[in-house]
């Protein structure tokens, strides 16, 4: 067995690294808002209903931004109708999630909660049902001092003060055919009224940001073409390119699993060079950036394949209407137990996997928010919230992956990863030669500190690991963190908190070379100091 090496060098950087790199998503699908955000039933409700044992959970992590309120729920939302009194508040029906929407949480409740657990709010607008004129008053509402309707409504409704929302998503997953006011088929008219609608938003307030739609995933059958249309036309307005992405492997399937970060390279790398084109064509001398503003992976089994539809294969499970189904009103009281499959360590990995390679394309990727980061911070049932492990591993990186990113050489074991079908959607290309090793790595000059991001992706080996710093002067310490379990399938718990990771006593420092051990399927943070 050949021994792992990472290798890192000062003069080997990737970029700098934005302070919201690592943040959430929050969509009102199920009980994410009735029930863990709002529950005016509940012990610890404040006078909004909010929970405030979710709250101080929260509001302990130091989570940069969340983007809220939506995801699909967004393209058919009325904002207009969920502000103000609210018995006079209209009830709609939600077509996304076959959902009641109560309006009990409007667009202030979802503004102050962010401020409640002391985050930044990235606001999505409705452009499916919605027109230009609804995203400009939502920005002058929000946004604009006072002495007009909508800003003067907002002190009427008890926020004296803008809220100051800096990023704006135009829309949600706009290419989409299971999205209301799809623009699938007009990429060209999508990306003039993300121009237009940037101006218009702009212009009520020039200190904001504008983020635009990219394919819904690298399985559409128009990726990267229709995104390429789309910032044809609105390049010189926008400021991010939106990407989402949900890998999925066969459970048990954990390589798989943990080697799906290599499919979110390639979609990094796709669209950054697609920016680049049109940069280029465009003569211009801004740099759009991405926005991972949906991510995320899980185990699922295997589902029936369908050959032979083509390119509309996709499309016809969205036009499968159901005649039974029926729409759900959620009673955040009556927030049902949620037992997802896998352990925790399961979700720690899975969700690192992902953030590492965004830190290693953190000149290009400034944005990113985790699909189920608020839960991977703060697990809840009706009652209760505990702190998970994936809250720690989230924690680290909020913690270390400050300063610049670096680039990591890993040599060492590697593995061949086939390629597989989940369902007709999500169909993977294999990968070969695999490292065992994953890696990404942040330089903080101002605290004159290094921290190396390891995950050891073997079930069965541990490894002694080498790290070559050599290139680094005046290093004296070297401290790694580890977290790993014997019982893959062991779950956090009310009364039952991940035990936080602890330090390998093994690991040391001499002349720039560090010498210590991953364990198999293991979390890993060593750091660097003067």
């Amino acid at each position: 067995m050949s021994k792992p090496r990472i290798t890192i060098h000062p003069k080997f950087t990737i970029g700098d690294i934005s302070d919201r790199l690592f943040s959430a998503f929050l969509e009102p699908i199920g009980t994410m808002v009735n029930g863990f955000m709002y529950n005016p039933k509940h012990p610890t409700a404040d006078k909004q209903g909010f929970r405030q044992d979710v709250i101080n959970l929260l509001k302990s992590t130091g989570l940069p931004a969340v983007r809220m309120p939506g995801g699909n729920f967004v393209s058919a939302w009325q904002w207009k109708d969920s502000i103000g009194p609210k018995e006079q508040r209209k009830v709609h029906l939600d077509p996304a999630w076959h959902q009641y929407i109560t309006n009990e949480v409007g667009h202030d409740e979802y503004l102050q909660w962010a401020e409640k657990i002391g985050t930044s709010p990235i606001y999505t607008v409705n452009l499916g049902t919605g027109t230009l004129q609804d995203a400009m008053d939502c920005v002058e509402y929000t946004n604009h001092e006072g002495g007009t309707y909508w800003s003067d409504l907002r002190r009427k409704n008890g926020h004296e003060a803008p809220y100051g929302v800096k990023t704006w998503c135009l829309g949600n997953e706009m290419d989409g055919h299971w999205q209301l006011g799809s623009w699938e088929k007009n990429p060209v008219g999508y990306g003039n009224l993300c121009h237009e609608a940037s101006k218009a938003m702009k212009w009520l307030d020039e200190s904001i940001e504008t983020v635009a739609c990219a394919s819904s995933a690298s399985f559409m059958d128009h990726y990267p073409e229709w995104e390429a249309k789309v910032m044809d036309q609105c390049y010189d307005t926008v400021d991010y390119l939106a990407l989402h992405h949900y890998h999925s492997a066969k459970p048990g399937d954990l390589l798989s699993l943990l080697g799906g970060a290599l499919y979110y390279e390639d979609f990094i790398n796709t669209e950054a060079g697609m920016l680049d084109y049109i940069q280029a064509k465009h003569r211009s001398p801004r740099k759009v950036q991405l926005s991972f503003d949906e991510y995320g992976a899980f185990e699922r089994p295997f589902s029936e394949l369908h050959p032979g539809y083509g390119q509309w294969n996709m499309a016809r499970v969205h036009y499968a209407f159901d005649p039974e189904r029926k729409y759900v009103r959620h009673d955040p009281d009556n927030m049902p137990e949620r037992d997802f499959p896998g352990g925790d360590m399961v979700k720690v990995l899975s969700m690192v996997s992902i953030q590492l390679a965004l830190l290693r394309h953190a000149d290009r990727v400034k944005l990113s928010c985790m699909t189920g980061g608020l839960q991977s911070l703060a697990a809840s049932n009706r009652e209760h919230v505990w702190k998970p492990a994936t809250r720690y591993a989230f924690m680290q990186l909020l913690e270390y992956a400050k300063g610049t990113s670096m680039q990591v050489s890993v040599d060492g074991p590697t593995f061949d990863m086939p390629g597989y079908a989940i369902d007709d959607t999500s169909q993977y290309t294999g990968k070969n030669d695999v490292p065992y090793i994953d890696s990404a790595c942040a330089w903080n000059k101002e605290k004159e500190q290094l921290a190396v991001f390891v995950i050891n992706r073997n079930p069965d080996e541990e490894y002694p690991l080498e790290l070559d710093v050599r290139g680094f002067e005046g290093f004296k310490s070297c401290v790694h963190y580890e977290m790993s379990s014997t019982d893959f399938d062991a779950k956090s718990s009310y009364g039952n908190d991940w035990k936080a990771p602890e330090a390998n006593k093994a690991a040391t420092l001499k002349a720039g070379l560090a010498s210590t051990k991953v364990k198999p399927l293991s979390w890993n943070v060593i750091v660097f100091g003067k």
